[in-house]
């Protein structure tokens, strides 16, 4: 469930709970007459089926509650309640598999955002894998691959193409092409410093690594590993399964593979820079393609549970 709490011009107020109150799936109604002082107006508070909230969020902004008022929405860990429990049952779907719009493309805009944070993050993640693909160790690779944060502006691209929305496509663009460019020119510089101080030797870059070759050997596998967790990325985004996220992360070699290419490429070793960054890009094509293929699909579909 999912509790709202608007801020209601008081000309607007019997049309949002008139709203409310024929929106299947809804409960818990509240209306706080005056309440409101910034801005002014009614504080209307209600319950929600997740499955039925963007159907009433987009009704609200219809209204424009959230240009004149306010829509604040919070999920519910615990509800004891047999109204919520009978609203659950009404609102057509399930919970699990609802989608936010809203809420989607608000999280996206956050992860996507080009900023200090992202950018160290990106950076420290890309120096750990370029650590690991030197000494052919997978543990420091799947470490690396925890700490990126890339999948963000890959989500956002999503999510942008889908809602056709120009602008949060290109500041996710932005993100990846300036973060894995930064990431990898200081992970050149960091591989250069190892390399002065002996810690970093080109031999073990050219020697056979069984366990982080593939890394610089893209092929299908790659292209499909990709898309799989293109699929599982945004089904963890879209619904509350957001654990599986981790899962995702650790899964697609997009970190290693720009580490990988940073380090070769600092040691004028071209030929397995290129393969790194095909396979940084294989990756980067998978994810977006199956990613947007699939919320296409839940749009589709809860399209169709609305008609429903």
């Amino acid at each position: 469930m999912l509790h709202l709490r608007l801020i209601v011009p008081a000309g607007r107020t019997d049309a949002v709970v008139r709203l409310v109150e024929n929106t299947v799936g809804t409960t818990h109604l509240a209306v706080l007459t005056g309440a409101a002082r910034d801005p002014m107006g009614d504080v209307v508070l209600c319950d929600v089926a997740r499955e039925a909230g963007d159907t009433l969020l987009r009704e609200l902004r219809v209204l424009g509650i959230d240009r004149d008022g306010a829509i604040a929405v919070e999920n519910i860990d615990l509800s004891l309640s047999t109204r919520a429990d009978r609203a659950e049952r009404d609102a057509p779907g399930e919970g699990a598999d609802a989608v936010l719009w809203e809420s989607l493309s608000n999280a996206t805009h956050e992860e996507s955002t080009l900023s200090v944070t992202y950018l160290a993050f990106l950076t420290l993640a890309t120096m750990i894998a370029a650590c690991g693909v030197v000494l052919d160790n997978a543990i420091l690779i799947v470490g690396a691959m925890a700490v990126g944060p890339e999948f963000g502006p890959l989500a956002g691209i999503c999510t942008a193409l889908v809602r056709r929305a120009p602008r949060p496509a290109w500041r996710s663009v932005l993100a990846l092409v300036v973060g894995f460019a930064v990431a990898m020119a200081v992970t050149v510089g960091f591989s250069l410093f190892m390399d002065a101080v002996g810690l970093f030797h080109a031999e073990a870059l050219t020697a056979e690594r069984p366990n982080t070759h593939f890394i610089y050997r893209p092929d299908w596998f790659s292209f499909v590993v990709a898309a799989l967790a293109g699929v599982a990325g945004v089904l963890s985004l879209t619904s509350a399964k957001s654990g599986a996220l981790v899962g995702v992360a650790i899964s697609v070699t997009t970190v290693p593979a720009a580490a990988n290419a940073a380090v070769a490429f600092g040691y004028s070793s071209y030929k397995q820079a290129l393969g790194s960054t095909e396979q940084l890009l294989l990756n980067l094509a998978g994810i977006v393609l199956a990613g947007t293929l699939t919320l296409l699909a839940q749009k589709v579909f809860w399209a169709r549970q609305r008609q429903r």
